[in-house]
């Protein structure tokens, strides 16, 4: 018997996004031709060569955003920051590098502070008119495509809500369409999605007479058959079709599509921090650290004295706990306690707790007991930002209580967190506590930017440090 060929899911390439990829780059190089015509400067080798380099690197960026992945659907001020760090990023690898290669270049520093913010600016401006643009002439009915749902479920709904958030891409809504109409528990309710259009039959006949473009399944993985059923029968029609997986009923964490030669593969679970992203966070980590030791270095001195002098004892406490991968690590805190447990069963610090010492308190509440933890990110088993990490035997605990718990591992975990400039801090007494954290620590996980990450760091700065629920 011949076996038939299954064939392979290629990657969607849009020739719309190459051509956006490419003026982009266009639109660097005639800032900087822009920016020597304003101070009468040659575009010569010397401008021209490194120009190029960073154009490179903005693409290599920018790509890694995924800048150019679109239907995304976001804000216009998110794509912003996107294009002005893969921007900021590339120029800063650019004047390094160039320093580095020779440092006695004699570049005109007119030019680069006008070619600096010119360069995002007119990447931004050219977004924006291209999204306007594209709208108007949506709107005016060039180039639409009508679309139905076959699925009048959550997801469904869910989809149609984003491509109606994305008017450029001309997609006029014909209904929803549902082959089992009389099932209420099958469906959403009328009053959350509105009359059903009708049912398969109706949208099969509504394709045959080409009344309809797109169609997008919805239906739960669990209808295989039903959905090759429908598949089949669409196959006498020229509409497209687009299956719809309902991958939302997991918890998704950085979840990806990627292929192993042509079969589709979708990560569930992941970390943010593979390839550039892990270069990227570690050199965020040893930066901050630059910065933040020399400042902390005769703070924690002097901290570290008063310990030795008010209460018997190591300054610094070690205290095993989970790092990344779930692996062991020993974290540093200056010792705030008369006691250092670090054994399979730990009470957690209460109000007006006896082993408490006086000056502990004061380090508990300003967070100043954390501050060793520094020389932690510099030996590379914990982050400035990610989840706090808790006692080991706490993690037993926990794990077992709340679903999707040790997926906070995924990272490293962090000096400060989303948890903790949100406010959750002190005693988990209850588990609903623990669970807004880990929630706090998932969300910080799924949507992971360097962006994120700093203004994380200025709400710790802010309102991170001093709490009514430390203790």
């Amino acid at each position: 018997m011949a076996h038939r060929n299954p064939g392979f899911i290629r990657p969607h390439h849009s020739k719309v996004q190459v051509l956006s990829r490419t003026f982009d780059l266009a639109l660097i190089v005639a800032s900087l031709y822009a920016t020597l015509l304003i101070y009468n400067i040659a575009l010569d080798r010397e401008y021209l060569l490194p120009c190029l380099i960073g154009t490179a690197l903005f693409g290599i960026l920018a790509e890694n955003n995924e800048l150019y992945q679109g239907w995304r659907g976001i804000p216009m001020f998110d794509e912003s920051i996107s294009i002005l760090l893969s921007w900021l990023g590339a120029f800063t690898l650019l004047v390094s590098g160039t320093y580095l290669y020779n440092p006695e270049y004699d570049y005109s520093l007119e030019v680069i502070e006008l070619w600096l913010p010119l360069a995002p600016t007119c990447i931004i401006v050219a977004h924006t008119l291209q999204r306007s643009c594209l709208s108007l002439l949506r709107k005016q009915g060039f180039n639409t495509r009508t679309y139905a749902i076959l699925g009048a479920n959550p997801l469904g709904l869910r989809l149609k809500t984003a491509l109606s958030d994305m008017p450029w891409l001309g997609y006029n809504f014909i209904g929803f369409f549902d082959d089992r109409i009389q099932t209420e528990e099958r469906r959403l309710s009328h009053q959350k999605i509105g009359d059903i259009t009708g049912d398969f039959e109706e949208l099969l006949n509504l394709s045959k007479t080409g009344e309809i473009d797109h169609i997008y399944i919805t239906l739960p993985l669990c209808a295989e058959k039903r959905i090759s059923h429908f598949v089949a029968l669409l196959a006498d029609s020229t509409v497209s079709v687009n299956i719809v997986p309902d991958f939302f009923t997991f918890n998704l964490i950085q979840s990806k599509w990627s292929n192993v030669q042509g079969i589709p593969v979708v990560s569930v679970f992941d970390t943010p921090f593979n390839n550039v992203n892990g270069v990227t966070k570690r050199l965020e980590d040893l930066a901050l650290c630059l910065f933040i030791l020399p400042v902390i270095a005769i703070p924690m001195l002097i901290i570290a004295i008063t310990i030795k002098v008010t209460s018997p004892g190591p300054a610094i406490f070690k205290q095993k706990r989970y790092g990344a991968k779930g692996e062991q690590i020993e974290v540093w805190k200056f010792r705030s306690m008369s006691v250092c447990d670090n054994g399979d069963k730990i009470k957690q610090a209460t109000q007006n707790d006896s082993r408490i010492t006086p000056f502990g308190a004061f380090l508990r509440k300003s967070s100043l007991d954390e501050l060793p933890q520094f020389l932690n990110v510099v030996q590379g088993t914990m982050s400035v930002v990610g989840p706090r990490p808790h006692a080991v035997a706490h993690n037993e605990y926990y794990r077992k209580q709340i679903q999707g718990y040790m997926l906070r591992h995924k990272v490293k975990p962090g000096i400060t967190g989303q948890a903790q400039v949100n406010g959750c801090r002190g005693e988990t007494d209850t588990l609903d506590k623990m669970e807004a954290r880990i929630n706090y620590d998932l969300e910080y996980i799924k949507n992971w930017s360097l962006w994120l990450d700093l203004k994380i760091v200025f709400l710790t700065v802010f309102k991170g440090f001093t709490d009514k629920l430390a203790y």
